[in-house]
């Protein structure tokens, strides 16, 4: 006899929830992992940890744009000095950022 596992969880006012540790732990998941929803004709619903990676159209035409100026004006390249990394480390040392927080609408 197979055992059947359940979870579950609550939606909030904006329509999101947390994933039971039960199915994050089932599905291999981890923070920013992307979740695929597949809607079944009998109404049920099959959640898969998503392994399509979507490129983003706009970051790839940057990155060509970047590496396209680097070949062509190899002279503008400099390199990143230990005088820069510590005055970006203080621009930011009092910055907190919550990766997991939505995002204000």
């Amino acid at each position: 006899m197979t055992e059947i596992l359940q979870a579950e969880s609550t939606l909030t006012d904006r329509y999101q929830t947390t994933v039971p540790d039960l199915v994050r732990k089932t599905l291999g998941l981890n923070k920013r992992d992307k979740i695929a929803y597949t809607i079944n004709s009998d109404g049920t619903v099959t959640i898969t940890r998503s392994e399509v990676s979507e490129e983003d159209p706009v970051l790839g035409k940057f990155l060509d744009f970047l590496a396209q100026d680097m070949e062509q004006n190899p002279q503008h390249i400099q390199p990143v000095t230990s005088t820069t990394v510590e005055r970006v480390q203080s621009l930011v040392e009092d910055v907190e950022i919550d990766l997991d927080a939505p995002l204000s609408s």
